[in-house]
Protein backbone atom coordinates (compact mmCIF):
# COMPACT_ATOMS: atom_id res chain seq x y z
CA UNK A 1 0.00 0.00 0.00
CA UNK A 2 1.29 3.11 -0.90
CA UNK A 3 1.29 6.12 1.68
CA UNK A 4 0.57 8.71 -0.29
CA UNK A 5 -0.04 11.29 2.86
CA UNK A 6 3.99 10.94 3.33
CA UNK A 7 4.71 12.31 -0.52
CA UNK A 8 5.07 16.27 0.34
CA UNK A 9 4.43 17.04 -3.39
CA UNK A 10 0.63 15.85 -3.01
CA UNK A 11 -2.57 17.66 -1.40
CA UNK A 12 -2.59 14.81 0.67
CA UNK A 13 1.22 15.01 2.17
CA UNK A 14 1.07 19.09 1.91
CA UNK A 15 -2.15 18.33 4.54
CA UNK A 16 -0.57 16.35 6.75
CA UNK A 17 2.55 18.21 7.27
CA UNK A 18 0.04 21.09 7.71
CA UNK A 19 -2.05 19.77 10.44
CA UNK A 20 1.57 18.01 12.12
CA UNK A 21 3.07 21.79 12.22
CA UNK A 22 0.11 23.04 13.56
CA UNK A 23 0.20 20.71 16.53
CA UNK A 24 3.99 21.04 17.10
CA UNK A 25 3.57 24.89 17.26
CA UNK A 26 0.55 24.11 19.93
CA UNK A 27 2.42 22.05 21.86
CA UNK A 28 5.70 24.59 21.38
CA UNK A 29 3.68 27.33 23.02
CA UNK A 30 1.68 25.85 25.89
CA UNK A 31 5.27 24.74 26.98
CA UNK A 32 6.70 28.07 27.06
CA UNK A 33 4.11 29.28 28.84
CA UNK A 34 4.10 26.52 31.49
CA UNK A 35 8.18 27.12 31.95
CA UNK A 36 7.12 31.19 32.52
CA UNK A 37 4.48 30.63 34.84
CA UNK A 38 5.26 27.73 36.97
CA UNK A 39 2.37 26.57 38.18
CA UNK A 40 4.02 23.64 39.70
CA UNK A 41 5.85 26.12 42.42
CA UNK A 42 4.49 25.89 45.67
CA UNK A 43 5.63 29.59 46.49
CA UNK A 44 3.96 31.37 44.34
CA UNK A 45 5.56 35.48 43.64
CA UNK A 46 2.43 37.21 45.05
CA UNK A 47 1.65 35.63 48.21
CA UNK A 48 2.69 39.17 49.97
CA UNK A 49 4.34 38.02 52.49
CA UNK A 50 2.61 35.60 54.08
CA UNK A 51 5.16 33.01 54.81
CA UNK A 52 7.10 35.17 56.84
CA UNK A 53 4.66 36.66 58.64
CA UNK A 54 3.44 33.05 59.67
CA UNK A 55 7.14 31.87 60.38
CA UNK A 56 7.10 35.27 62.44
CA UNK A 57 3.98 34.26 64.81
CA UNK A 58 4.98 30.95 64.74
CA UNK A 59 8.27 31.56 66.42
CA UNK A 60 6.65 34.01 68.57
CA UNK A 61 4.61 31.34 69.65
CA UNK A 62 7.43 28.91 70.44
CA UNK A 63 9.36 31.52 72.55
CA UNK A 64 8.90 31.36 76.37
CA UNK A 65 6.64 34.25 77.55
CA UNK A 66 9.60 36.25 79.24
CA UNK A 67 11.98 36.58 76.11
CA UNK A 68 8.73 37.31 74.00
CA UNK A 69 8.39 41.13 74.31
CA UNK A 70 11.82 41.44 73.40
CA UNK A 71 11.33 38.49 70.54
CA UNK A 72 8.26 41.28 69.18
CA UNK A 73 10.54 44.20 69.36
CA UNK A 74 13.65 42.48 67.14
CA UNK A 75 11.16 41.13 64.80
CA UNK A 76 9.05 44.66 64.38
CA UNK A 77 12.34 46.06 63.64
CA UNK A 78 13.18 43.45 60.73
CA UNK A 79 9.71 43.24 59.51
CA UNK A 80 8.27 46.51 60.09
CA UNK A 81 5.36 46.04 57.68
CA UNK A 82 4.19 43.14 59.76
CA UNK A 83 2.98 45.87 62.41
CA UNK A 84 3.22 43.26 65.19
CA UNK A 85 2.18 44.67 68.21
CA UNK A 86 0.93 43.00 71.83
CA UNK A 87 -2.54 42.98 72.75
CA UNK A 88 -3.35 43.66 76.34
CA UNK A 89 -4.92 41.18 78.72
CA UNK A 90 -8.59 41.14 79.00
CA UNK A 91 -9.38 43.53 76.14
CA UNK A 92 -11.28 41.41 73.45
CA UNK A 93 -10.55 42.03 70.02
CA UNK A 94 -13.72 43.13 67.67
CA UNK A 95 -14.16 41.36 64.74
CA UNK A 96 -14.42 42.91 61.43
CA UNK A 97 -14.46 42.48 57.67
CA UNK A 98 -12.71 39.56 56.56
CA UNK A 99 -10.38 38.94 53.71
CA UNK A 100 -10.86 35.45 53.38
CA UNK A 101 -8.11 34.28 50.72
CA UNK A 102 -5.59 35.58 52.90
CA UNK A 103 -7.17 34.57 56.30
CA UNK A 104 -7.37 31.13 54.97
CA UNK A 105 -3.84 31.24 53.49
CA UNK A 106 -2.32 32.51 56.86
CA UNK A 107 -4.61 29.89 58.98
CA UNK A 108 -3.45 26.97 56.93
CA UNK A 109 0.32 28.32 57.57
CA UNK A 110 -0.09 28.61 61.13
CA UNK A 111 -1.90 25.41 61.81
CA UNK A 112 -5.00 24.53 64.14
CA UNK A 113 -3.29 25.52 67.23
CA UNK A 114 -3.46 29.08 66.26
CA UNK A 115 -6.60 31.25 66.35
CA UNK A 116 -7.11 34.14 64.10
CA UNK A 117 -9.49 37.11 64.58
CA UNK A 118 -10.64 39.50 61.26
CA UNK A 119 -10.05 43.31 62.41
CA UNK A 120 -10.74 46.59 60.74
CA UNK A 121 -9.75 46.95 57.62
CA UNK A 122 -8.05 49.82 55.48
CA UNK A 123 -7.60 49.17 51.20
CA UNK A 124 -5.48 45.93 50.86
CA UNK A 125 -4.69 45.56 54.01
CA UNK A 126 -6.26 43.94 57.63
CA UNK A 127 -5.27 43.97 60.76
CA UNK A 128 -5.78 40.50 62.46
CA UNK A 129 -6.04 39.35 66.48
CA UNK A 130 -4.02 36.06 66.30
CA UNK A 131 -4.28 33.50 69.61
CA UNK A 132 -0.99 32.00 70.41
CA UNK A 133 -1.17 28.52 71.68
CA UNK A 134 -0.53 29.59 75.32
CA UNK A 135 -3.52 32.08 75.21
CA UNK A 136 -1.90 35.39 74.53
CA UNK A 137 -2.94 37.57 71.65
CA UNK A 138 -0.85 39.81 69.14
CA UNK A 139 -2.36 41.58 66.34
CA UNK A 140 -0.23 41.94 63.00
CA UNK A 141 -1.40 43.78 59.62
CA UNK A 142 -2.06 41.15 57.06
CA UNK A 143 -1.82 42.55 53.33
CA UNK A 144 -4.57 40.39 51.04
CA UNK A 145 -3.59 38.53 47.89
CA UNK A 146 -3.37 40.02 44.95
CA UNK A 147 -6.34 39.79 42.47
CA UNK A 148 -5.31 36.99 39.79
CA UNK A 149 -5.94 38.52 36.48
CA UNK A 150 -8.82 38.03 34.91
CA UNK A 151 -10.46 34.89 32.68
CA UNK A 152 -9.74 36.48 29.52
CA UNK A 153 -6.56 38.52 30.47
CA UNK A 154 -5.18 35.16 31.78
CA UNK A 155 -1.62 33.96 30.60
CA UNK A 156 -3.59 30.47 29.39
CA UNK A 157 -6.68 32.18 27.91
CA UNK A 158 -3.73 34.65 26.04
CA UNK A 159 -2.28 31.50 25.07
CA UNK A 160 -5.40 29.81 23.62
CA UNK A 161 -6.57 33.16 21.91
CA UNK A 162 -2.87 33.09 19.96
CA UNK A 163 -3.39 29.20 19.09
CA UNK A 164 -7.11 29.87 17.98
CA UNK A 165 -5.53 32.81 15.93
CA UNK A 166 -2.58 30.63 14.56
CA UNK A 167 -4.46 27.92 13.36
CA UNK A 168 -6.91 30.40 11.82
CA UNK A 169 -4.38 32.05 10.11
CA UNK A 170 -3.08 28.80 9.04
CA UNK A 171 -6.43 27.79 7.87
CA UNK A 172 -6.81 30.38 5.63
CA UNK A 173 -3.37 30.04 4.03
CA UNK A 174 -3.87 26.19 3.45
CA UNK A 175 -7.65 26.98 1.59
CA UNK A 176 -6.04 30.21 -0.28
CA UNK A 177 -3.27 27.31 -1.37
CA UNK A 178 -5.19 24.51 -2.27
CA UNK A 179 -8.62 26.77 -3.69
CA UNK A 180 -6.84 29.08 -6.19
CA UNK A 181 -5.80 26.46 -8.69
CA UNK A 182 -9.51 25.31 -8.84
CA UNK A 183 -10.50 29.16 -8.93
CA UNK A 184 -8.36 29.12 -12.00
CA UNK A 185 -9.94 25.64 -13.51
CA UNK A 186 -13.16 27.03 -13.17
CA UNK A 187 -11.52 30.56 -14.98
CA UNK A 188 -10.40 28.99 -17.25
CA UNK A 189 -13.52 27.35 -18.47
CA UNK A 190 -15.01 30.46 -18.20
CA UNK A 191 -13.07 32.40 -20.74
CA UNK A 192 -12.05 29.07 -23.17
CA UNK A 193 -12.61 30.05 -26.70
CA UNK A 194 -11.72 28.42 -29.82
CA UNK A 195 -10.05 31.79 -30.80
CA UNK A 196 -7.01 31.18 -29.11
CA UNK A 197 -6.51 34.11 -27.20
CA UNK A 198 -7.02 32.48 -24.17
CA UNK A 199 -3.85 31.67 -21.97
CA UNK A 200 -3.13 28.14 -21.04
CA UNK A 201 -4.14 26.97 -17.36
CA UNK A 202 -0.83 27.34 -15.43
CA UNK A 203 0.67 24.03 -13.87
CA UNK A 204 1.69 24.77 -10.68
CA UNK A 205 0.54 23.53 -6.85
CA UNK A 206 0.28 20.07 -5.82
CA UNK A 207 0.92 17.39 -8.02
CA UNK A 208 -2.72 16.76 -8.17
CA UNK A 209 -3.55 19.87 -9.39
CA UNK A 210 -0.77 19.94 -11.96
CA UNK A 211 -2.17 16.58 -13.12
CA UNK A 212 -5.49 17.91 -13.59
CA UNK A 213 -3.98 21.98 -15.54
CA UNK A 214 -2.15 19.29 -17.81
CA UNK A 215 -5.15 17.37 -18.47
CA UNK A 216 -7.29 20.79 -18.80
CA UNK A 217 -4.84 21.93 -21.50
CA UNK A 218 -4.45 19.34 -23.42
CA UNK A 219 -8.61 19.06 -23.46
CA UNK A 220 -8.55 22.41 -24.89
CA UNK A 221 -5.75 21.36 -27.44
CA UNK A 222 -7.82 18.37 -28.77
CA UNK A 223 -11.18 20.70 -28.70
CA UNK A 224 -9.84 23.23 -30.68
CA UNK A 225 -7.80 20.73 -33.31
CA UNK A 226 -11.32 18.81 -33.61
CA UNK A 227 -12.87 22.29 -34.60
CA UNK A 228 -9.83 23.20 -37.21
CA UNK A 229 -10.41 20.04 -38.58
CA UNK A 230 -14.23 20.03 -39.07
CA UNK A 231 -14.38 23.30 -40.67
CA UNK A 232 -11.49 22.19 -42.89
CA UNK A 233 -13.44 19.47 -43.65
CA UNK A 234 -16.10 21.00 -44.24
CA UNK A 235 -14.60 23.74 -46.39
CA UNK A 236 -12.91 21.15 -48.75
CA UNK A 237 -16.10 19.66 -49.04
CA UNK A 238 -18.12 23.16 -49.87
CA UNK A 239 -15.27 23.70 -52.73
CA UNK A 240 -15.06 20.71 -54.20
CA UNK A 241 -19.18 20.66 -54.50
CA UNK A 242 -18.76 24.20 -56.33
CA UNK A 243 -17.54 22.54 -59.40
CA UNK A 244 -20.00 19.98 -59.66
CA UNK A 245 -22.76 22.40 -58.82
CA UNK A 246 -21.00 25.11 -61.41
CA UNK A 247 -21.02 22.04 -64.35
CA UNK A 248 -24.43 21.74 -63.38
CA UNK A 249 -25.24 25.16 -64.32
CA UNK A 250 -23.48 25.01 -67.48
CA UNK A 251 -25.60 21.75 -68.66
CA UNK A 252 -28.91 23.40 -67.22
CA UNK A 253 -28.55 26.20 -69.70
CA UNK A 254 -28.80 23.85 -72.45
CA UNK A 255 -32.51 22.71 -71.31
CA UNK A 256 -34.88 23.84 -73.54
CA UNK A 257 -38.06 23.81 -71.46
CA UNK A 258 -37.72 27.31 -69.83
CA UNK A 259 -39.97 27.11 -66.89
CA UNK A 260 -37.47 23.80 -66.13
CA UNK A 261 -34.41 25.50 -66.60
CA UNK A 262 -35.70 28.04 -64.36
CA UNK A 263 -36.53 25.86 -61.53
CA UNK A 264 -32.70 24.09 -62.01
CA UNK A 265 -30.90 27.27 -62.23
CA UNK A 266 -33.28 28.15 -58.43
CA UNK A 267 -32.00 25.19 -57.11
CA UNK A 268 -28.07 25.45 -58.09
CA UNK A 269 -28.26 28.53 -56.30
CA UNK A 270 -30.37 27.66 -53.52
CA UNK A 271 -27.68 25.01 -52.78
CA UNK A 272 -24.44 27.47 -53.53
CA UNK A 273 -26.06 30.04 -51.24
CA UNK A 274 -26.13 27.15 -48.47
CA UNK A 275 -23.07 25.88 -48.75
CA UNK A 276 -22.58 29.98 -48.02
CA UNK A 277 -24.64 30.11 -44.93
CA UNK A 278 -22.78 27.02 -43.56
CA UNK A 279 -19.24 28.05 -44.13
CA UNK A 280 -20.08 31.58 -42.86
CA UNK A 281 -21.60 29.64 -39.83
CA UNK A 282 -18.13 28.19 -39.12
CA UNK A 283 -16.24 30.65 -39.97
CA UNK A 284 -17.63 32.61 -36.74
CA UNK A 285 -16.27 30.23 -34.64
CA UNK A 286 -12.37 31.30 -35.93
CA UNK A 287 -10.59 34.19 -34.97
CA UNK A 288 -11.86 37.47 -33.84
CA UNK A 289 -11.38 40.56 -35.22
CA UNK A 290 -9.35 42.93 -32.11
CA UNK A 291 -12.25 45.46 -30.53
CA UNK A 292 -11.88 48.67 -31.49
CA UNK A 293 -14.00 52.08 -30.73
CA UNK A 294 -17.52 51.94 -32.70
CA UNK A 295 -20.13 53.96 -33.59
CA UNK A 296 -23.14 51.86 -33.20
CA UNK A 297 -25.67 54.46 -34.38
CA UNK A 298 -23.42 55.27 -37.95
CA UNK A 299 -23.65 51.26 -38.37
CA UNK A 300 -27.01 50.85 -37.38
CA UNK A 301 -28.02 53.90 -40.36
CA UNK A 302 -25.97 52.20 -42.92
CA UNK A 303 -27.48 48.90 -42.44
CA UNK A 304 -30.96 50.48 -42.99
CA UNK A 305 -29.78 52.64 -45.63
CA UNK A 306 -28.48 49.44 -48.08
CA UNK A 307 -31.57 47.82 -47.57
CA UNK A 308 -33.90 50.82 -48.31
CA UNK A 309 -31.76 51.33 -51.40
CA UNK A 310 -32.64 47.63 -52.21
CA UNK A 311 -36.47 48.72 -51.94
CA UNK A 312 -37.38 47.69 -48.46
CA UNK A 313 -39.32 49.61 -46.00
CA UNK A 314 -36.99 50.29 -42.85
CA UNK A 315 -36.50 53.33 -41.36
CA UNK A 316 -33.51 53.93 -38.24
CA UNK A 317 -34.84 55.62 -34.90
CA UNK A 318 -32.19 56.58 -32.80
CA UNK A 319 -29.56 59.44 -31.65
CA UNK A 320 -26.99 60.22 -34.57
CA UNK A 321 -24.00 59.27 -32.72
CA UNK A 322 -22.95 56.57 -29.76
CA UNK A 323 -19.69 54.88 -29.50
CA UNK A 324 -19.12 51.64 -27.57
CA UNK A 325 -16.10 49.07 -27.85
CA UNK A 326 -17.06 46.18 -30.57
CA UNK A 327 -15.84 44.13 -33.24
CA UNK A 328 -17.25 46.74 -36.27
CA UNK A 329 -17.27 43.98 -39.43
CA UNK A 330 -19.02 41.23 -36.94
CA UNK A 331 -21.74 43.64 -35.61
CA UNK A 332 -22.74 44.49 -38.95
CA UNK A 333 -23.07 41.03 -40.02
CA UNK A 334 -25.33 40.65 -37.10
CA UNK A 335 -27.40 43.03 -37.42
CA UNK A 336 -27.88 42.99 -41.28
CA UNK A 337 -28.51 39.10 -40.43
CA UNK A 338 -31.52 40.26 -38.20
CA UNK A 339 -32.69 42.87 -40.93
CA UNK A 340 -32.27 40.20 -43.76
CA UNK A 341 -34.80 38.38 -41.44
CA UNK A 342 -37.24 40.92 -40.53
CA UNK A 343 -37.41 42.31 -44.55
CA UNK A 344 -37.67 38.50 -45.22
CA UNK A 345 -40.95 38.10 -43.18
CA UNK A 346 -42.33 42.04 -42.96
CA UNK A 347 -43.55 44.57 -45.16
CA UNK A 348 -41.85 47.45 -42.53
CA UNK A 349 -38.94 47.48 -40.51
CA UNK A 350 -37.86 50.06 -37.43
CA UNK A 351 -34.14 50.05 -36.08
CA UNK A 352 -34.51 51.15 -32.87
CA UNK A 353 -31.30 52.75 -30.21
CA UNK A 354 -31.66 53.61 -27.20
CA UNK A 355 -28.86 54.01 -24.66
CA UNK A 356 -28.49 54.17 -20.85
CA UNK A 357 -25.10 53.98 -17.95
CA UNK A 358 -24.77 50.47 -18.69
CA UNK A 359 -25.74 48.86 -21.69
CA UNK A 360 -26.89 50.12 -25.36
CA UNK A 361 -29.99 48.27 -26.48
CA UNK A 362 -30.49 47.92 -30.09
CA UNK A 363 -34.53 46.96 -31.10
CA UNK A 364 -34.80 45.08 -34.99
CA UNK A 365 -39.22 45.09 -35.20
CA UNK A 366 -40.83 43.60 -37.83
CA UNK A 367 -44.64 43.58 -39.02
CA UNK A 368 -44.80 40.03 -39.93
CA UNK A 369 -46.33 37.11 -38.40
CA UNK A 370 -43.51 36.81 -35.59
CA UNK A 371 -42.87 33.50 -33.63
CA UNK A 372 -44.48 31.68 -31.43
CA UNK A 373 -43.30 31.27 -27.65
CA UNK A 374 -42.38 27.58 -27.94
CA UNK A 375 -40.47 28.24 -30.92
CA UNK A 376 -38.49 31.47 -29.31
CA UNK A 377 -35.67 29.85 -28.54
CA UNK A 378 -35.73 26.55 -31.32
CA UNK A 379 -35.14 29.10 -33.45
CA UNK A 380 -31.94 30.28 -32.28
CA UNK A 381 -30.33 27.11 -32.64
CA UNK A 382 -27.88 26.23 -35.77
CA UNK A 383 -30.20 25.64 -38.83
CA UNK A 384 -33.51 25.98 -37.37
CA UNK A 385 -36.09 27.69 -38.86
CA UNK A 386 -39.18 29.81 -37.62
CA UNK A 387 -41.95 27.82 -40.01
CA UNK A 388 -42.84 24.33 -39.25
CA UNK A 389 -42.36 23.47 -43.11
CA UNK A 390 -39.24 22.06 -43.12
CA UNK A 391 -39.35 22.90 -47.14
CA UNK A 392 -37.20 25.25 -48.96
CA UNK A 393 -38.19 28.02 -51.35
CA UNK A 394 -36.98 31.44 -52.07
CA UNK A 395 -37.91 32.96 -49.37
CA UNK A 396 -37.22 30.58 -46.77
CA UNK A 397 -33.12 30.59 -45.19
CA UNK A 398 -31.30 27.94 -44.08
CA UNK A 399 -31.96 29.09 -40.19
CA UNK A 400 -28.43 30.45 -39.60
CA UNK A 401 -29.05 34.01 -39.39
CA UNK A 402 -30.36 34.27 -35.85
CA UNK A 403 -27.77 31.82 -34.39
CA UNK A 404 -24.82 33.68 -36.23
CA UNK A 405 -26.11 37.02 -34.81
CA UNK A 406 -26.78 35.62 -30.98
CA UNK A 407 -23.06 33.61 -31.20
CA UNK A 408 -21.76 37.28 -32.20
CA UNK A 409 -23.73 39.16 -29.74
CA UNK A 410 -22.12 36.74 -26.49
CA UNK A 411 -18.72 37.46 -27.87
CA UNK A 412 -19.30 40.94 -27.33
CA UNK A 413 -20.59 40.03 -23.31
CA UNK A 414 -24.67 40.79 -24.41
CA UNK A 415 -27.48 38.89 -24.87
CA UNK A 416 -30.25 38.70 -27.75
CA UNK A 417 -33.76 37.79 -27.08
CA UNK A 418 -36.75 37.53 -29.42
CA UNK A 419 -40.05 39.50 -28.19
CA UNK A 420 -43.64 40.04 -29.29
CA UNK A 421 -44.56 43.08 -30.95
CA UNK A 422 -48.15 44.91 -30.83
CA UNK A 423 -50.63 44.07 -32.48
CA UNK A 424 -48.25 41.31 -34.40
CA UNK A 425 -44.69 41.06 -35.58
CA UNK A 426 -41.74 40.31 -33.71
CA UNK A 427 -38.63 42.72 -31.86
CA UNK A 428 -35.29 40.95 -31.45
CA UNK A 429 -33.40 42.83 -28.99
CA UNK A 430 -29.88 43.26 -28.26
CA UNK A 431 -28.34 44.15 -25.15
CA UNK A 432 -24.47 44.94 -25.21
CA UNK A 433 -22.40 46.75 -21.81
CA UNK A 434 -21.45 49.98 -23.32
CA UNK A 435 -18.06 49.90 -22.32
CA UNK A 436 -17.89 46.50 -24.15
CA UNK A 437 -17.35 42.89 -22.82
CA UNK A 438 -15.39 42.60 -19.40
CA UNK A 439 -12.85 40.87 -20.53
CA UNK A 440 -10.81 40.77 -24.28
Amino acid sequence: MKLSFLHLRGIGGQLAALVVASILAIHLIFATAFLVQRPDQSEQPGDRGHAQLASAIQLLGAAPASERQRLAADIARAFPQFGIESVAPGSAPVAGEADGRALHDLNRRLGNAYRIIALDRHGDTQRIAITLPDGTIISATLRADRQGPPFFGGPWMMTLLFAVISMTLLGLWAARALTAPLSAFAKAAESFSLDGTASLLPERGPEEIRSAAKALNRMRERITSLIDDRTKVLAAISHDLRTPITRMRLRSEFIEDEALRSRMLGDLDQMRAMLESVLSFLRNDGKLEPMTLVDIATTLQLVADQFADMGHKIVYDGPPHVTIMARPDDLHRAITNLVENAVRFGGEVKIHLSTSPQTVVIDVEDDGPGISDLRKQIVLEPFMRGDDARSMDESSGFGLGLSIARAIVEAHGGTLRLNDRQPHGLIVRIELPACGPATE
